[in-house]
């Protein structure tokens, strides 16, 4: 087994054993608390840019199946985990996880004491890392200070589609009822799975793409999607999203969520240690139902810059008070920071789907 190091850009490093390919990988270090769902985080796209901690120990046990797959390619920089298994147990399973790592050509760490590192990252916050079979401490720590941070870096544009798509994977599901378009900042497969087993036909358009190219095939509803990176950064989407204020029911995810806030007036800021696993607890406040959440982010929208807008906080995290849920006061627009298909993670979250289609139903299907 090769050696493998990861070091932080404050200098802190670990050693361990080499998983996947070999090489030298870059992104923001974060840990999920997930136990199970590691082949849908490694191909979500809203984790480009970064390397994966996995708190859990085991990984790797039932190894992975393209019945998984959450984009065409896996998202990740690189994975740190504890301990690998090597020889996986699952009906379902077609390869072990350490040559699906190998075979996507991506750098990943075994073998360190995952848990001392999140403590870490929870205490310090998150930073660039670098995982390396071939680069000393030193020579990691200078490639590190080298790069971009990765506030600085537009992943969406790196991870959407690069051209308009009808979605045709469920086919079967007969009867299509509603006509929904997804701006894609970084979707995942199983959003869209969702919405087509719900009877919708789905468009995936660019995150880049104008109002009036979203509008233009005449949709009964928008989806903004989840995606990597700084809101900030995606001025020409926040644009699209003031575009099609007014004129469609719009439904924001995670990053969609995000933007739909700042469209609004609002203004989004870093989490700490970011909102990853499939375990947060969000309450709604108009019902005083708590949900248990599968996340994926590392910022949130500041509910005080929302005062004075049209948007209401309808949702919070239990755990730090954050902003989880928004809708428009008269307009039919609503936004959720956690995912709504569940996957990985837990199921009493989906009914944001059905409320989305409802939404569009009363407002009046055109």
């Amino acid at each position: 087994m090769k050696r493998a190091i990861l070091v932080l850009e404050d200098g802190t490093s670990f050693e361990g054993v080499s998983i996947g390919a070999t090489g030298t990988t870059l992104g923001e270090v974060v840990f999920s608390t997930c136990m199970t769902g590691y082949q849908e985080m490694l191909m979500d796209p809203a984790y480009a840019g970064q390397l994966l901690t996995l708190t859990y120990p085991l990984i790797g046990n039932y190894g992975v199946s393209p019945e998984d797959f959450e984009s065409k390619r896996v998202q990740v920089e690189g994975l740190i985990v504890k301990e690998l298994c090597r020889w996986p147990s699952n009906w379902r399973s077609n390869g072990s996880l350490q040559d699906f790592l190998a075979g996507h050509g991506v750098v990943g760490i075994s073998g360190i004491d995952t848990r001392r590192l999140t403590k870490h990252i929870r205490d310090a916050g998150v930073m660039m890392g670098a995982i390396s079979t071939e680069s000393t401490r030193a020579e990691a720590l200078k490639t590190i200070k080298s790069v971009p941070g990765y506030g600085s870096t537009d992943f969406a544009k790196r991870v959407s589609t690069e051209n308009p798509y009808v979605w045709h994977r469920d086919a079967k599901v007969k009867g299509r009822k509603y006509n929904i378009v997804v701006l894609d900042l970084g979707v995942k497969y199983s959003i869209i799975r969702s919405l087509a087993a719900m009877g919708c036909e789905v468009t995936v358009y660019p995150c880049d793409a104008t109002a009036d190219q979203v509008l233009k095939g005449n949709p009964d509803g928008v989806l903004i999607s989840p995606g990597p990176g700084d809101p900030a950064l995606l001025d020409y989407a926040q644009e699209t999203v003031k575009g099609l204020i007014g004129k469609k029911p719009v439904m924001g995810v995670c990053l969609g969520h995000q933007l739909l806030g700042r469209a609004f007036g609002g203004r989004t800021f870093k989490l700490k240690f970011g909102h990853r696993g499939a375990n947060t607890p969000v309450k709604d406040l108009e019902t005083g139902r708590v949900y248990i959440t599968s996340q994926n982010h590392g910022y949130a929208v500041d509910a005080d810059s929302l005062k004075g807008s049209d948007l209401q906080v309808t949702q919070i995290n239990l755990n730090d008070g954050t902003v989880e849920g928004m809708k428009h006061s008269r307009l039919p627009i609503f936004s959720i920071q956690y995912y709504p298909e569940s996957s990985p993670g837990p199921m009493n979250s989906k009914n944001p789907f059905g409320r989305f289609l409802d939404i569009i139903e009363s407002s009046g299907k055109e």
